[in-house]
């Protein structure tokens, strides 16, 4: 177990770090970076969550909250090497799910859309990248290596490897392939001439 968790510490620092330029050592990931903090964290108020505790779960979700800027609900699903950099106005709602290697800038919203206890909070899929301030509402997916550009709010699914931007997001890479094309048909027309 202290294997397995040392191990866990040692993924998650290196995934900061290395998502993080301005990042000078292992040691000021571990004692500097509130994001780490707060997933590290999620990991304990979930188990205490789990294991039907949810009062004792939410009020220690509250503390961290208060310690690092980032509200992680304690029965949301949090994936490895998740990255939250900056964290302050990090929230993730009860019912979202992060997967693996996703990056979080600060004042990401993964928030619901419905009063009903039911699946209401957005999936990420492994491999994301949401921007500063991106909202994303219901119950969605963000497609496995997406982007969600910074200040976008989204509302519908996201294609895997897509990118989306503004409000409401749109997809822009497949619009800036078509207009790739149309350069290239247009520059073959004109030589053919």
């Amino acid at each position: 177990m202290i294997g397995r968790l040392l191990r866990r510490v040692r993924v998650d620092v290196t995934a900061v770090h290395d998502a993080d330029p301005a990042a000078k050592s292992r040691l000021e990931v571990v004692l500097c970076y509130p994001g780490l903090h707060a997933v590290w964290a999620h990991a304990v108020t979930n188990a205490v969550w789990r294991a039907g505790f949810p009062l004792s779960a939410r009020l220690l979700s509250q503390l961290v909250r208060f310690l690092t800027g980032v509200e992680i609900h304690p029965a949301a699903t949090v994936g490895r090497q998740v990255v939250v950099d900056h964290g302050m106005g990090v929230v993730v709602g009860e019912t979202a799910e992060v997967g693996d290697r996703v990056h979080m800038y600060h004042g990401v919203t993964l928030g619901g859309n419905s009063p009903d206890p039911v699946k209401r909070h957005p999936t990420v899929e492994d491999d994301v990248t949401i921007g500063t301030n991106a909202t994303v509402l219901g119950d969605v997916t963000i497609g496995h290596g997406a982007r969600v550009g910074a200040g976008a709010v989204v509302t519908d699914d996201v294609p895997p490897g897509a990118t989306v931007v503004g409000v409401p997001a749109k997809r822009v890479d497949a619009a800036d392939t078509n207009d790739e094309e149309r350069a290239d048909s247009d520059r073959t027309s004109a030589a053919d001439d």
